[in-house]
């Protein structure tokens, strides 16, 4: 049985363990980005007409997603998914130092708790997940990146990508390397390894759309205009990399136009 409220409030405990870190920059950011998440992760279940049981299920894993974000800010002071895998270390310390158990009692959803969180972050989900498990994997997935939308639109540039972009300028003056803009218009996600420049972080995730598995979340991303509203946030200093973003912008918006479909 889950129990989504004694699963929240459990959490809030655990937070209670980093509560000296509160003040380091981007880490109240990722408690507002779990509860969102959670939120994201309801709606695409309820509107996919989910069983009750796996509604739960889905905020379960939404909740815990990021568990291994805290230890990351905590001790290297910045998000690096190239140097840290928080999914990873976040499974090694829900299901190897046995915190699971504080956010639900019952074993029988832990497989599928833990190949969801594990393949939250992944290029691209691992083969040969059965059907419930890839289902919820494709829930997080399209949870998590909705939110992501959310935060580069309303939250400090020094705190999303805190030690890697310093400021609005960082991004505005910078270039998107040709590596990363022939990804995008081949349609594909960046890998993370390829990124170069401040703007390359910033495209990388525009280009979370060509990762979505469901229409429900194309429709959210339409009705709140998040793809111009994340590309129109900087005033662009070069002009190639102007010329470049306007074409990044007519390729995404045509890919959310397909995905409507």
């Amino acid at each position: 049985m889950i129990d989504i409220t004694k699963a929240k409030k459990a959490f809030k405990l655990f937070l209670e363990r980093y509560k000296t870190d509160e003040d380091v920059l981007g880490f109240e950011l990722k408690i507002v980005h779990t509860y969102h998440v959670v939120d994201n992760a309801r709606l695409i279940a309820e509107k996919l007409k989910l069983s009750d049981e796996d509604i739960k299920l889905a905020e379960l894993i939404a909740l815990l997603h990021d568990t291994g974000r805290f230890e990351e800010i905590t001790y290297l002071k910045q998000f690096d998914n190239a140097t840290f895998n928080h999914a990873e270390h976040g499974v090694k310390m829900l299901f190897e130092q046995g915190l699971i158990r504080e956010f639900i009692k019952d074993d029988s959803y832990d497989e599928i708790i833990k190949v969801a969180i594990a393949n939250h972050n992944r290029l691209a989900i691992e083969d040969g997940l059965d059907e419930r498990a890839l289902l919820h994997a494709k829930i997080i997935r399209d949870a998590d990146k909705l939110d992501n939308f959310r935060v580069k639109k309303e939250e400090k540039i020094e705190a999303i990508f805190p030690g890697r972009v310093k400021d609005k300028e960082h991004i505005e003056t910078s270039t998107v390397s040709d590596k990363v803009y022939e990804t995008v218009l081949n349609k594909e996600c960046v890998n993370i390894y390829d990124r170069q420049t401040a703007l390359d972080c910033w495209v990388c995730v525009l280009a979370f759309v060509y990762d979505l598995n469901f229409k429900e979340t194309f429709e959210i991303i339409k009705e709140n205009n998040y793809i111009d509203v994340l590309i129109d946030r900087f005033a662009y200093v070069k002009a190639k990399t102007k010329e470049r973003m306007e074409t990044i912008r007519g390729v995404i918006k045509e890919y959310i136009e397909e995905g409507l479909k």
